[in-house]
């Protein structure tokens, strides 16, 4: 249930036809909007595809559904599927089930694909035997189960959805990170931040008291609160720990550097090694990535930041209370509070310029900006407003669903345009 176009659900369908399965596939993508994952399906004939919508016969007569992450809570195919006793699995906390191998898996509103990212560097310096999945572009979690070895270790970057998968067996990994908790994803909770918070905190929930819970200091008072209800003493980790050289900057990347120096310290990775790997990490595409400078101008590609506080970080990161920056922002509504943004821009923004979108539509009365329906138009306002010294920053603080398929897909048409630039 869910084929989507980064890679995961292509890998899992291709894992599950390999081993024989009698497969359906649904999806409310059309078969044009899916043609890109559906071309990397077309070998296997067990394949049945259902596009376009979902049809209920189809969650009645299967052995189990695998559901992608972000299916509504109140699905009446899950329900259907649930009602004739059909078990719901998720890719992530099937991995789990069916493997004796330590599990670390880290979530968090903001930080989490940096700190897993960076984690994985560390112990792969480190010389382990480290399985990367998760909520990560292009890896099927499924297909990793090819490469477990007895020593091996899966380091999982987990959301809010993939942690329903776990909530509903009713574990969690043996190490646990969460980073940060802050307001995401409220239109798909229906505005209840404590369904948000339940979701996530089935990464620490079910674990035993050997086994291990390290939590960003900005995260630990939603942790401390139902710490009494769990069988883990949580490590508060710093917001900084010095003596680390590193090619990411920002106070926000300080914060995910500690907490992945804290956990490679726990893992016994030495100190030397960890100070190797975190001076050579580069970061990961689409969080404040440099893509280009031209004569003195610094463009940077954000587009993971799909909400207020990830702009607001980056701002902070980049900014100089002369007014340095170009920001490029705006897109699809999440329903978040949108005011510390605003003020944040006033104090560090030379121009805003807004990508058209139901988010933009509600603050454009809010803040003094231009807004665009195309991004090389946006990108070619902010090269008439530029000057040495200056930063264009695409940062949206918004989801990218109308003008691009994804986030991805954003980042990616800002890079090409960018790179053309002379």
């Amino acid at each position: 249930m869910g084929l989507g176009l980064l890679g995961r659900g292509v890998g899992d369908v291709a894992f599950l036809a390999e081993c024989g399965a009698d497969l359906i596939v649904t999806d409310l993508k059309t078969k044009t909007e899916l043609k890109e994952s559906l071309n990397k399906l077309k070998k296997f004939k067990n394949i049945k595809y259902v596009l376009g919508e979902h049809r209920l016969e189809d969650f009645r007569d299967r052995d189990f559904i695998l559901k992608a992450a972000g299916v509504p809570l109140d699905s009446i195919y899950i329900a259907e599927a649930k009602k004739n006793n059909i078990p719901v699995e998720m890719s992530a906390s099937l991995f789990a089930k069916l493997v004796k191998i330590p599990i670390i898996g880290i979530t968090g509103t903001r930080g989490k694909s940096t700190v897993t990212h960076l984690l994985h560097h560390i112990l792969k310096e480190d010389k382990k035997d480290v399985l990367l999945g998760g909520n990560v572009k292009g890896v099927s979690t499924l297909s990793l189960l090819k490469k477990v070895k007895k020593d091996s270790i899966a380091l999982f970057e987990l959301d809010s959805w993939q942690l329903q998968g776990f909530g509903d067996s009713r574990m969690s990994p043996q190490i646990s990170i969460f980073t940060t908790f802050l307001d995401d994803h409220l239109a798909y909770y229906k505005n209840d931040r404590n369904q948000y918070f339940e979701d996530k905190a089935n990464i620490f929930k079910y674990q035993n008291k050997n086994d291990m819970l390290i939590v960003g200091k900005q995260a630990s008072p939603f942790v401390e609160k139902i710490s009494g209800k769990i069988s883990v003493k949580p490590i508060v980790a710093p917001e900084k720990i010095n003596g680390f050289n590193s090619k990411l900057i920002g106070a926000h990347n300080d914060y995910n550097i500690a907490l992945a120096v804290t956990a490679a310290r726990i893992l016994g990775v030495k100190d030397s090694i960890i100070k190797k790997a975190v001076k050579s990490f580069k970061g990961i595409e689409g969080r404040l990535e440099l893509i280009k400078e031209i004569k003195g101008v610094k463009y940077y590609n954000d587009t993971t930041a799909t909400t207020p506080d990830a702009t607001v970080a980056a701002l902070k990161a980049l900014g100089k209370k002369s007014k340095n920056i170009i920001l490029i922002a705006g897109g699809s509504d999440k329903n978040l509070d949108m005011s510390n943004f605003i003020n944040t821009t006033k104090d560090f923004c030379k121009k805003v310029i807004l990508l058209s979108g139901s988010g933009t539509a509600k603050i454009k009365s809010l803040i003094e900006a231009e807004e665009f329906d195309n991004l090389r138009k946006a990108v070619d306002s902010a090269r008439h407003l530029e000057r040495r010294g200056d930063v264009v920053l695409l940062s949206p603080a918004f989801a990218s669903f109308g003008m691009f398929k994804n986030e991805y897909d954003r980042g990616e048409q800002f890079n090409k345009i960018v790179k053309k630039l002379k």
